[in-house]
C-alpha cells in the first residue's frame, strides 16, 4: 500500500467520528445558547473528535474490523455524552 492509499484509508476511518463532532458543535450552537465557562467551538470540536476517535479505535481492535454497527452506536453515545459535558449539561 502506498501512502496515498494509507491516507485515504486513514482520513475514512475518522471521517464519521469528524462529521458527528462538527454535527454535535453546531447543534450545540444553536439548541444550547450562550452559556458562561463553554469552551470555544474549535475546542469542543476537538474534544469531540478526539473521543469519537478513541471509540472508533477500541471497536477495532475489540471487533477486528472496522465498521461494526455497535462500535458507531457506542460512537454516537460517547460524542453526545462529551458534548454535553461540554456544554456544561
Amino acid at each position: 500500500m502506498d501512502l496515498l492509499a494509507l491516507l485515504n484509508h486513514l482520513l475514512n476511518f475518522v471521517a464519521p467520528a469528524a462529521f458527528l463532532a462538527l454535527v454535535l458543535v453546531v447543534a450545540g450552537r444553536f439548541l444550547g445558547g450562550r452559556r458562561a465557562g463553554v469552551p470555544r467551538w474549535w475546542v469542543q470540536c476537538g474534544m469531540t473528535f478526539l473521543a469519537g476517535v478513541a471509540v472508533l479505535v477500541v471497536g477495532l481492535l475489540a471487533s477486528g474490523r472496522d465498521g461494526m454497527m455497535v462500535t458507531y452506536a457506542a460512537l454516537v453515545v460517547v460524542c453526545g455524552v462529551v458534548q454535553w459535558l461540554a456544554m456544561r449539561g
